[in-house]
């Protein structure tokens, strides 16, 4: 048998194996793939995969097939048609399936959110303050740009700039929520309105998002070295006040070329006034608490020395413990060794005189601002800040006290009774007392003398309600200090600057020096009962000066103009009740 007659029956059964069923259905379609015969009469050979006869396949235009995707529909299934898609819009936008008819309360009232009116006759404080005590939602809307590029700010070098002067607020004393307030308005001075800065004791942050699908940039900076210079801290203030005026026009380049220029500039008063001002400010302290001239000498001598100890201290890298521990030594020794060669002076007024420079007044009243305005974790920190001070000093003092009282000292507790009333020499040493405070904190020149006068006030009502009107001496200096903190208030008003220059100063006549001192004399004494009662009684002095400080500038917001004040009269703070 030949070949060909071996692959016929083959083929008829391959063929007969493609070839469809009795009964089936096969689409016609308008042309057949026909069976091509070979030369010879018969059948090519064909692949396994050509179409069997009698089965007929669908032709396209084009000689291949069309390729479909493995999610293609089947022919003969029906598929509902998908809506269109919704164009991307705001977050704010309503969805597609909203239905006003059974709406949910609205975000926005009826009557749409009242306007705030940010006058530009006020100080920027006031205006960026109300501003951020706002909803994001209701804030304004953010002003015309001044100092914009053509092409836009430059974002990253904004938020630094904002960083850095934040970092100099912060690192001179002030407020959280002031520091807060100064970055948001520079901040806004160049464009940026959607920030949020954010101030704890040591980190500060900044976050920008340009709009609600734009990512946000963020920076941080962190604050590692503090100092007291009111000169600096004015400076910075004026430069937020020149970036925040819409009439002028700074460049970046030209705020950080004043910025850097009031980092490099030198203290206004050189070392040795600092420390002539330290032994002056413990001589008039010991003069106000009953001293005489010889208590003046030994308690401005123990004074300068314990300066001069703890700047050696600070130039060997030593913390600020043991710098308050060592400066409060020297004044305790001189009161000691008075006492122990029989002369005949209060050892108490020498003492009490060295205290009142070392008693962290300025980082107490920036704690308790801070957690009266709701900044409780730098509240927190400024606090224990104050804690580790006075903790400080009374190691320094007991030490001392102690081995006075082995030495068999005649210390006398109850020596403060004896106070005497010298009304008019008081308020001088109290204003001189102010003076010397002031030249400590590196004020400017131009407002030692309105502090001066802000401190003999205080001492004055002090002295008018606790020794004449026989009221208690926490109420008094609660009192006292309120006035402070309003007066105080009204000259940052006035100067359009910071307020901490008008008020640090002038509560140091107020500050506890006798109360910590009789304290620490009656536990070196082994009385420790009495002892906590009267370092209880200066922590309630210390505070009443903190809160009433803070009580003050927040009354001279209830008669001054406040931006936003009538607008926000609708709207209710947050409450509590009942600690809930």
């Amino acid at each position: 048998m030949t070949d060909a007659e071996d692959r016929k029956p083959q083929s008829d059964e391959a063929r007969s194996a493609f070839r469809a069923p009795a009964g089936s259905s096969v689409t016609q379609v308008t042309q057949m793939i026909p069976v091509v015969p070979a030369a010879d009469g018969e059948s090519s050979t064909t692949s396994e995969f050509a179409v069997p006869e009698g089965l007929t396949a669908r032709r396209t235009g084009t000689a291949e097939s069309e390729t479909t995707s493995e999610f293609a529909v089947p022919n003969g299934l029906d598929v509902a048609p998908q809506p269109a898609v919704e164009p991307e819009g705001s977050a704010f936008s309503p969805p597609r399936t909203y239905s006003a008819r059974q709406a949910p309360p609205a975000f926005t009232p009826a009557g749409g959110i009242p306007a705030i009116n940010l006058p530009k006759d006020v100080p920027w404080q006031d205006r960026m303050r109300t501003m951020l005590r706002m909803p994001v939602t209701e804030r304004p809307a953010p002003e015309p740009v001044q100092k914009a590029e053509e092409e836009g700010p430059a974002v990253p070098r904004v938020l630094d700039l904002t960083l850095r002067i934040g970092e100099l607020l912060l690192a001179g004393g002030e407020g959280a929520e002031d520091v807060e307030a100064a970055m948001f308005a520079v901040c806004r001075s160049y464009g940026l309105d959607r920030c949020e800065p954010n101030v704890t004791f040591t980190l500060l942050s900044i976050s920008h998002q340009p709009s609600l699908v734009d990512d946000p940039v963020t920076a941080s900076r962190t604050v590692r070295r503090r100092g007291t210079d009111y000169t600096r801290l004015a400076a910075v203030f004026r430069l937020v006040d020149d970036l925040s005026d819409p009439e002028a026009h700074i460049s970046l380049e030209e705020a950080y070329r004043r910025l850097a220029e009031i980092r490099r500039n030198r203290h206004p008063y050189p070392g040795w006034a600092l420390t002539a001002a330290a032994g002056l400010l413990a001589g008039t302290a010991s003069v106000l608490v009953g001293g005489d001239l010889i208590v003046f000498v030994a308690a401005a001598l123990g004074a300068m020395l314990g300066d001069r100890l703890a700047w050696l201290c600070a130039g060997r890298g030593l913390p600020e413990f043991y710098q308050f521990t060592v400066a409060a030594m020297p004044p305790a020794a001189l009161g000691v060794a008075l006492t122990v060669a029989h002369v005949d002076v209060k050892a108490s007024a020498v003492i009490t005189g060295g205290l009142f420079a070392l008693l962290p007044g300025r980082a107490l009243v920036a704690g308790v601002q801070d957690g009266l305005t709701g900044f409780y974790i730098t509240a927190s920190a400024r606090l224990l800040e104050v804690m580790y001070f006075f903790v400080g000093i009374v190691t320094g003092v007991l030490l001392v006290l102690y081995f006075g009282v082995k030495l068999g000292a005649a210390l006398d507790p109850d020596a403060a009774l004896a106070m005497s009333r010298r009304p008019v020499l008081q308020i001088v040493a109290a204003m001189l007392l102010s003076l010397t405070f002031a030249v400590l904190l590196q004020q400017e020149r131009s407002t030692v003398l309105l502090v001066t006068l802000n401190g003999g006030v205080a001492w004055s009502v002090y002295g008018a309600m606790h020794d004449v009107g026989n009221i208690s001496p926490v109420a008094s200096t609660a009192v006292a200090a309120g006035l402070v903190g309003l007066f105080g208030q009204l000259l940052s008003r006035y100067r359009f600057a910071s307020a901490l220059p008008y008020t640090t100063a002038a509560i140091g006549p107020l500050l506890p020096g006798s109360a910590t001192y009789f304290g620490l004399l009656s536990i070196a004494q082994n009385n420790v009962d009495k002892g906590l009662v009267s370092l209880a009684k200066a922590v309630s002095l210390a505070m009443a000066i903190a809160i009433g400080v803070n009580l003050g500038s927040e009354i001279s917001r209830l008669f001054l103009r406040v931006p936003g004040a009538a607008s926000a009269a609708g709207r209710r703070a947050a409450k509590r009740t009942r600690g809930f």
